[in-house]
């Protein structure tokens, strides 16, 4: 037909029918192809225990419809005659949504590996969850970086000079950041050296919770009243922390006294009387000792100690507890007296009596 050969562009109006129609075949192509496989590879990741397959699903099915249309697009332009910086803009256009979309599928691919992997090692080993948290932002940081580089590079930009150029730039930004930089190290030592773990009950100073959330800068505490604690990694690092989550066992030392008015037999009688009622409770503790340790302003005193097995507090105040009422019932038992503040005052008469 002669309408198709009229020149349009420095192209014929059927050179640029047949690029439309490459690109939409491209574009739809493209999408029933990654549909498809989409599709083998979901059902292919259900019959499997792996996870592998599953992250790959997850990653593929990240695919971005614009980056398809560019590369339709540029298939097109291979059917038309066009300028050569329009050729080039085109091009560099293609490998950078390309560079993009490989991005897109590997951030999302280490995602989802830190995701599973967190969830698999969060029972077991509670460090790994934020060590796996860090672990991610710096490979994609780092696999971020990567495609910015390589993108600049298609564009013809020399990335050495920029390196070296940022290199320079760094150490200003450094000098103007200690504070963030010095949490951003400290971040990164606790993920390291592990002092604590989500989890762990912590003392800082008079401040004191579980810890809820470890991020870059700083460190997030769940008080017992409920408000949530603040800290900066670096003065964390920097305080002294009572880590009760690393408590294997807990000593306990109590003090009774009773009367000065206790019998001797009784008095020697006590200190066996509270190991057995500790041993009692089994496991749950280790007796250490017992003893008469004093003569007090108003008691003699006994000093106990013993371990209970675990960190749990609770656990720790029901056996005080239980340990207190049967003492109280043995000492009532055996006519034993606790003692508390007394004062004795002594008159003397005028005939030299004392009442």
């Amino acid at each position: 037909m002669e309408i198709l050969s009229h020149a349009l562009f420095g192209n014929t109006l059927g050179a640029w029918l047949s690029a439309a129609g490459v690109a939409v075949l491209v574009y739809v192509g493209l999408r029933v192809v990654s549909s498809v496989v989409l599709s083998r590879l979901a059902g292919f990741a259900r019959g499997t225990s792996t996870q592998w397959d599953n992250i790959v699903t997850e990653a593929l099915g990240r695919t971005k419809g614009f980056v398809l249309l560019i590369v339709a697009l540029f298939a097109a332009s291979l059917m038309l005659s066009l300028p050569p910086r329009l050729e080039s803009v085109l091009e560099h256009l293609t490998v950078i949504a390309l560079l993009v979309q490989a991005g897109i599928w590997m951030s999302a691919g280490i995602r989802n590996w830190i995701a599973i992997t967190r969830e698999e090692r969060a029972a077991e080993d509670a460090a790994a969850v934020m060590t796996m948290n860090v672990i991610g932002i710096a490979v994609r940081i780092v696999l971020w970086s990567m495609i910015l580089l390589l993108a600049l590079d298609n564009l013809g930009i020399d990335v050495t000079a920029l390196v070296a150029g940022l290199g320079v730039g760094g150490i200003a930004v450094a000098l103007a950041a200690q504070n963030i930089l010095g949490d951003l190290f400290a971040s990164l030592s606790i993920v390291l050296d592990r002092p604590f773990v989500l989890g762990d009950f912590l003392i800082v100073d008079d401040k004191l919770g579980s810890v809820e959330e470890i991020g870059l800068k700083t460190t997030r505490v769940r008080s017992l009243s409920g408000e949530q604690l603040v800290f900066s990694n670096t003065d964390l690092l920097n305080s002294r922390i009572r880590n009760f989550g690393r408590m294997f066992e807990r000593r306990v030392v109590f003090e009774i006294g009773v009367t000065y008015g206790t019998a001797r037999e009784s008095l020697k009688a006590i200190p066996d009387m509270i190991r057995h009622t500790i041993e009692e409770h089994g496991d749950l503790v280790r007796f250490d000792r017992s003893h008469f340790k004093e003569y007090g302003d108003f008691a003699l005193t006994f000093e106990t100690v013993y371990y209970v097995s675990g960190p749990d507090y609770n656990r720790y105040m029901d056996i005080q507890q239980a340990i207190n009422f049967r003492i109280h019932e043995l000492f009532e038992e055996d006519g034993i007296e606790f003692a508390y503040p007394t004062q004795t005052v002594f008159v003397r008469g005028a005939e030299g009596t004392v009442t």
